[in-house]
């Protein structure tokens, strides 16, 4: 026990977040079992540990950070480590990598049911379903998300916080849009900062001093290799068709996948690539766009890498500039709004009722402007009417 406080009193007191996540403001924190979802690389260890550094001093026994990517845990459980720091009277253990534990359910059931003055917050990959998945946690788990950076978190990082900006709601956004670009506009250009951003701004370990694109490949490949094979329990050997169903995927660019020739290329059934592609899509390697009113397993109208970190790492020589602009859009409103599409290519519905289109402001003479959409235009700051800038929905959260 005195290692797990050494190491935890070490990593919070050299934990350093230049940027303040709105998930901690977000979450109820008085619940007693939180788990945090998130793809690999958008810096859950590091929430873990700010929020110890916010909430204990750095010698305060109350608070302990494990991983259970220690090897102490394979000889034993959870709930029994848990049980003794209980008993030295802790109140929050903090577990990193949840998964990493083979009947990590039922013992954090364990903990709950024997343990009712402990405080229990985990992470785990977004490809687990907490409560669908694991029914024993049902109704004592709050399940929350934690994503990568959004534009406005990557400018204020590169800013030193020094406007700190804050997020807007969509529907603030839609009415008030010239006005809050005249705040931003100011103090910082957002041209500046947009293309860094879609190229390596999403995933914190950009501030680390290794190759980025080397650094984003090896942790797809972790996602694939663990997230999906581990969590979902499939046998190695399907892995490689995994992951050439995902390059496919992403060569192919953001459209409607032919199930089909897919089945075809990767030599399996219709059903299975559609059941790969949703676990592409949980472990946050890529959104699935579906018409309005459907749902998996149907067919979807368009697939998409999940952010353009991911474009840039794959096929860095073939990128379109209208696909880049969708996928920031699509993983802008991805958070807290449902996004459908049905007809026109660079066309959205968000929230079944508004449309989006988006397009290059150079163009925007060429367009028949109608009443009923939402222009979401790049290639500027600004914005007037129901055109808006695209680079302000990256202020959303």
């Amino acid at each position: 026990m005195e290692a797990f406080f050494r190491t935890h009193s070490y990593l919070v007191e050299h934990t350093n977040a230049p940027v303040r996540r709105l998930l901690m403001d977000e979450i109820d924190w008085n619940h007693r079992m939180i788990g945090i979802k998130g793809t690999r690389g958008v810096g859950k260890t590091t929430f873990l540990l700010q929020y110890a550094k916010e909430h204990f001093d750095i010698h305060d026994r109350k608070c302990l950070y494990i991983n259970m990517n220690n090897f102490y845990f394979q000889g034993r459980g959870i709930s029994d480590f848990a049980g003794e720091f209980y008993r030295q009277g802790g109140k929050v253990l903090l577990i990193d990598q949840v998964f990493k534990e083979t009947n990590w359910s039922h013992e954090l059931r364990k903990c709950y049911d024997l343990y009712p003055e402990l405080k229990i917050v985990f992470t785990g990959s977004s490809v687990m379903r907490l409560k669908e998945e694991n029914p024993e946690l049902n109704g004592i788990v709050e399940s929350y998300n934690l994503r990568g950076f959004s534009f406005r978190e990557f400018i204020n990082l590169q800013t030193e916080n020094k406007f700190n900006f804050q997020p807007y709601s969509l529907e603030d956004i839609l009415e008030n849009h010239e006005h809050l670009a005249r705040q931003v506009l100011p103090n910082v250009s957002p041209s500046s900062y947009f293309q860094n951003y879609l190229h390596h701004g999403f995933y914190p370990f950009f501030l680390e001093h290794r190759n980025y694109s080397e650094n984003l490949l090896k942790t797809m490949n972790m996602m694939t290799e663990v997230d999906i094979l581990l969590i979902k329990q499939i046998e190695l050997k399907y892995l490689t068709k995994i992951k050439k169903l995902f390059y496919q995927l992403a060569v192919n660019g953001p459209k409607a996948p032919n199930i089909s020739q897919l089945a075809n290329d990767i030599e399996t059934s219709r059903a299975t690539v559609m059941n790969y592609i949703k676990y592409l899509a949980d472990a946050r390697l890529i959104n699935i766009i579906y018409p309005v009113g459907q749902a998996f397993p149907k067919k979807p109208t368009k697939v998409m890498l999940h952010n353009t970190n991911l474009m840039y790492a794959i096929y860095p020589n073939e990128i379109n500039e209208q696909d880049i602009m969708e996928t920031f859009f699509v993983n802008s409103l991805w958070k807290d709004h449902k996004i459908n599409q049905t007809g026109k290519e660079n066309t959205y519905t968000v929230d079944e009722e508004r449309h989006f289109r988006i397009c290059n402001a150079k163009n925007i003479g060429k367009i028949k402007i109608l009443p009923n959409t939402i222009y979401a235009r790049y290639n500027t700051e600004i914005g007037k009417g129901n055109q808006i800038p695209l680079w302000l929905l990256g202020f959303l959260y």
